[in-house]
């Protein structure tokens, strides 16, 4: 993909001080998870109640036996990133992008070498333990579920309390130092990419809404158009996977 807009884009982030990769559902369906809300998403296969915290509080077994199910999607395992995973994380090696901030909990981004990511929702990967904050891979504590250990709970400390997923489940708030540092980094950015998100779920939606109104350059790159689309200098409906690897390419080419 190429045109002059994609080239002055990718020249708006190599010529910034901070640019930052807010990434969404629209990056991880590339690499063949499901998402959420779509027309095969997750929702549409499973209530949401059971995944509410309520329902792990009063029901833990039940919650437990329906998580094991959802948590291999969840965790993105057996998934391989894709080439937008990969364009964004060459980005950030090679300085142009400061962070990534994710909606997303497969931990695909850290897989294709990206470092400083910032996990809005948790990561799908993990399972902590409340009382001495253990954690475990979810591969493990699912097949403890599956061989009949439900709830399961912690082994590593005298409480045993019931292990939680590291995702933020429905009734919970987004963890609290994640949320602060997107919001910081956010606020100091000049250039805001935003990747695969429909920016309707808040509070990450409003995460580009504050760096545009402080000033920072927009640049939204998904296949429908969003609420913040007018706002965007810069906004290509099209696939991530082939958007960001030109921008990678252009910005490249730039530097020579």
């Amino acid at each position: 993909m190429e045109s002059k807009e994609l080239r002055f884009a990718a020249g708006a982030i190599a010529d910034a001080e901070t640019a930052v990769v807010m990434s969404g559902a629209g990056v991880s369906t590339a690499s063949g998870l499901p998402d959420f809300r779509g027309s095969n998403g997750l929702w549409e296969r499973y209530e949401r109640d059971a995944f509410h915290i309520d329902r792990l509080q009063t029901a833990p077994e039940q919650f437990w036996r329906t998580y094991a199910q959802i948590s291999t999607e969840l965790s993105g395992e057996g998934v391989d990133p894709n080439p937008a995973h990969e364009a964004i994380a060459a980005l950030e090696q090679n300085g142009q992008i400061e962070a990534v901030i994710t909606q997303n909990v497969d931990g695909l981004h850290q897989a294709a070498g990206s470092e400083n990511v910032i996990e809005l929702h948790g990561n799908g990967q993990r399972v902590i333990c409340p009382a001495c904050s253990a954690t475990y891979a979810s591969k493990t504590v699912r097949e403890r579920v599956k061989r009949g250990d439900t709830p399961p709970r912690c082994e590593l400390c005298d409480e045993e309390r019931i292990l939680e997923p590291s995702v933020v489940l429905f009734g919970e708030q987004l963890p609290e130092h994640a949320f602060y540092r997107a919001h910081a980094i956010a606020q100091n950015s000049d250039v805001f990419l935003v990747a695969g998100s429909s920016l309707t779920v808040e509070p990450a939606a409003s995460l580009p809404s504050l760096a545009a109104n402080r000033g920072a350059t927009l640049i939204i790159v998904t296949h429908d158009r969003t609420p913040l689309s007018d706002r965007a200098e810069y906004d290509f409906r099209a696939d991530v996977t082939d958007v960001l690897p030109s921008l990678r390419r252009a910005i490249t080419e730039r530097e020579y």
